[in-house]
């Protein structure tokens, strides 16, 4: 659980970890204002909003490109500041401009009523937390079924984002399992230049398919060097 001191203005917490491949399960009950950044799970799974003060999630994960931020925001926190805010950096200013205060980001904006319309005709947050939970055991699956590999993250912190692992023995297996998963057209999946090892994003976007397509480069590694 979380050890929040009832006089904190607020509680701040980042609900997906894409560095260490960790998410936040359940959110903590208090009566201390929480506010989240969810950024790179936002609509990825159902989500009590009237739990929160305010989120605010950046769009280039699960809504669009960069340049739009999304943000979902208590009437009743606005303007409860204790410092000196600039005009462009207030909620209030775009909220009274309805977004218009300066030249919005179009084309990001654009890309993301067309993913909310995509998300919609995928069946809603719900069929996509289920797509994601279906991606999220298959990495995951593999990963402690298969003797060459380890994850990195505690098990009931698993993010379904972002799955890091490592191999066993990198001096062994590294160049045999970079020269597979770049064979199969697979890119982008080394970990974070602070961690090391790899790491599986699984965004919204991203289809079971694919996923299996790493999954089989992990099972043929095993096949060569097990």
């Amino acid at each position: 659980g979380y050890s929040i001191d009832p006089s904190a203005d607020y509680f701040h917490c980042t609900s997906n970890n894409t560095i260490y491949g960790t998410q936040m399960k359940s959110f903590p009950e208090t009566d201390v204002p929480v506010i989240c950044d969810m950024s790179s799970d936002i609509f990825s799974r159902p989500v009590d909003v009237s739990k929160f003060d305010l989120i605010y999630a950046g769009a280039q994960k699960n809504l669009g490109p960069a340049g739009a931020t999304l943000v979902i925001v208590r009437k009743d926190a606005l303007g409860k500041s204790g410092r000196y805010i600039p005009t462009m950096l207030k909620y209030t200013t775009h909220i009274e401009k309805e977004s218009m205060f300066n030249t919005p980001p179009v084309f990001s904006v654009y890309v993301s009523m067309l993913t909310l319309r995509w998300l919609k005709e995928m069946g809603g947050v719900e069929a996509i937390a289920a797509r994601n939970r279906a991606k999220a055991d298959l990495i995951y699956g593999e990963i402690d079924r298969n003797p060459l590999f380890v994850g990195t993250a505690a098990v009931e912190d698993r993010s379904n984002m972002n799955a890091c692992f490592l191999l066993k023995d990198e001096a062994a297996h590294k160049e045999a399992f970079d020269a597979l998963w770049k064979a199969a057209n697979i890119s982008g999946i080394n970990g974070h230049r602070s961690v090391g090892g790899y790491r599986a994003s699984m965004y919204n976007a991203m289809d079971l398919d694919s996923v299996q397509a790493l999954v089989d480069c992990m099972k043929e590694l095993e096949k060569q060097h097990a």
